[in-house]
């Protein structure tokens, strides 16, 4: 089950409980490294997680200084880590909520707190059982193996996980992941829980493992619109709700992106998740802006699921010359071209399984996707020729300017249409000279 690495890891926190068993402390493994050792999930690179009872943060922290080089958030918050270790060494905590936000605790160390109190303050049954690091014993306070076995996904405690609002949303990752059916109970508490104050970051981190460490993603916003927690956050999405026929286009499009081989998976999956819920042709983003910052996805994920739609729904010209421009076209508009076309196979099937009695829906259905992937081969070996560039225009005697620019692009757009490089300056250099191009 564990991989080099992992031994090391198991390894080191042996030393580490024995170490802590000689000052009469004890020390366990936690949470989803228990969770998951318990499922037999192989992982390539298992985190350990370690909560130590029994003694001071002072004591703890020496502990691990004879052990190698410590990495700590402050004695004070009971945290810490060794340097080239996958270990997070915990101490038990209390915890009171000071507000609406995920961050909104005030954080008490408390060493000799009892396990069984340790372990109440975990979100989940299945995230509460402990097991000692020495003797392999399972502590289980709250039924967790049963749910374990059972795919229940169980609160631990009312009050202290109502504290806590992101854990509506780790509840849905969670019974994405593992296929866990949450608890009626669980659900009725997280359909009261204010999301709101939520950041986007930690909103996306839970996404971010329901889209990638699941086989069905679209349990996780199916679960959230359940309880009536997915419009805030996700309108978009939760709009496709309202079409029993477009829920199970998500569902189908989602479970297929994600057998799907991408070099770029996260964006994948987010283009996947725009053309599931898009309403037209020109798919939005705005459901990924609200919650992430980050440049590279967004325009990964804009430029894909725009070229997917045209691919799938985009009028393309009865004319087999112009059509193969056209798609030429449609593949220079994405940085993922190989990706655009694999997700519009993917919608395109999934369309005509939900949608059976409405052709319309694919507007060029009657082109088929060898020729689409055809073209695909004819634009790579197009794009892979060489281009005309500004210092050929300069050599040309074109004057340094923004025009150069222009030139350039219209440089590439010959290149595509297969005009190799020295007819094409040529045509540009005239364009430029002519005024056609200013």
């Amino acid at each position: 089950m564990f991989n080099g690495s992992d031994i090391n890891n198991i390894e080191m926190s042996r030393k580490i409980a024995r170490r802590v068993a000689q000052r009469g402390g004890c020390a366990y493994f936690v949470g989803g490294f228990v969770r998951d050792m318990l499922m037999g999930n192989d992982s390539d690179s298992m985190d350990v997680d370690i909560e130590v009872h029994g003694i001071r943060p002072e004591e703890l922290k020496e502990v691990l200084s004879d052990l190698g080089e410590v990495v700590s958030m402050g004695v004070s918050f009971g945290i810490f880590s060794l340097r080239h270790y996958n270990i997070d060494i915990a101490m038990p905590r209390r915890e009171h909520a000071t507000g609406r936000g995920h961050r909104d605790f005030t954080v008490y160390v408390d060493p000799f707190i009892g396990e069984k109190n340790a372990a109440k303050r975990r979100d989940f049954t299945v995230n509460a059982l402990m097991q000692n690091v020495l003797t392999g014993e399972i502590l289980d306070f709250f039924g967790g193996q049963d749910d374990l076995k059972n795919g229940i996904l169980r609160h631990v405690d009312d009050t202290s996980f109502a504290e806590d609002p992101l854990r509506v949303f780790r509840m849905a990752q969670f019974a994405a992941r593992f296929g866990f059916t949450p608890d009626p109970a669980t659900m009725k508490l997280c359909s009261g829980m204010d999301v709101t104050a939520l950041s986007k970051e930690r909103i996306f981190g839970e996404l971010e493992k329901a889209l990638l460490k699941s086989r069905d993603p679209s349990v996780f916003f199916g679960i959230l619109h359940d309880i009536g927690q997915l419009s805030y956050w996700f309108p978009e999405i939760d709009a496709s709700y309202a079409d029993e026929r477009s829920v199970s286009l998500m569902r189908d499009i989602l479970s297929k992106a994600a057998c799907t081989d991408a070099d770029f998976k996260l964006g994948f999956m987010c283009a996947a998740v725009t053309a599931s819920s898009a309403k037209s042709v020109r798919p939005g983003c705005a459901w990924l802006r609200r919650i992430s910052s980050n440049g590279r996805l967004l325009k990964y994920c804009e430029k894909t699921s725009l070229a997917c739609a045209k691919l799938v729904c985009g009028r393309l010209p009865k004319r087999r010359s112009s059509r193969t421009l056209k798609l030429l076209e449609i593949f220079e508009s994405t940085d993922a071209p190989d990706d655009a076309l694999s997700l519009s196979e993917i919608v395109a099937s999934s369309l005509r399984a939900a949608f059976p009695d409405r052709s319309e829906t694919l507007t060029n259905a009657s082109v088929s996707f060898d020729e689409k992937r055809d073209a695909l081969t004819l634009y790579k070996e197009r794009v892979g020729r060489s281009a005309v560039t500004g210092q050929d225009l300069l050599k040309s005697g074109i004057e340094p300017g923004p025009v150069i620019g222009k030139a350039v692009k219209f440089g590439e757009k010959l290149r595509l249409q297969g005009i190799d490089r020295d007819n094409a300056l040529e045509i540009v250099v005239n364009a430029v000279k002519n005024g056609e191009i200013v």
